[in-house]
């Protein structure tokens, strides 16, 4: 997905940005409930947010299955 997102034109990762700040967001209130939205930092930080959080994601809900069906999607609609 880091990838993929890295080789994105510039305007297709800005229009895109939602669909993945959504995800994050959704990853964020699963892994610290509490702490608010992932602070936009653009596009270019996008990766390693996405990296950090489903990294948190893995060791804290113990759902693979559903985090592969995110990403999934999200990659699809890249």
């Amino acid at each position: 997905m880091v990838d993929r997102w890295r080789r994105l034109p510039l305007g297709v990762a800005q229009a895109r940005l939602p669909l993945v700040r959504a995800l994050l967001d959704d990853l964020a209130a699963e892994t610290s409930p509490g702490l608010g939205p992932v602070p936009d930092l653009g596009p270019a930080a996008v990766p390693d947010q996405l990296a950090v959080l489903l990294f948190d994601a893995c060791n804290s809900t113990g759902d693979p299955a559903s985090l592969q069906r995110q990403l999934a999607r999200l990659r699809s609609e890249l």
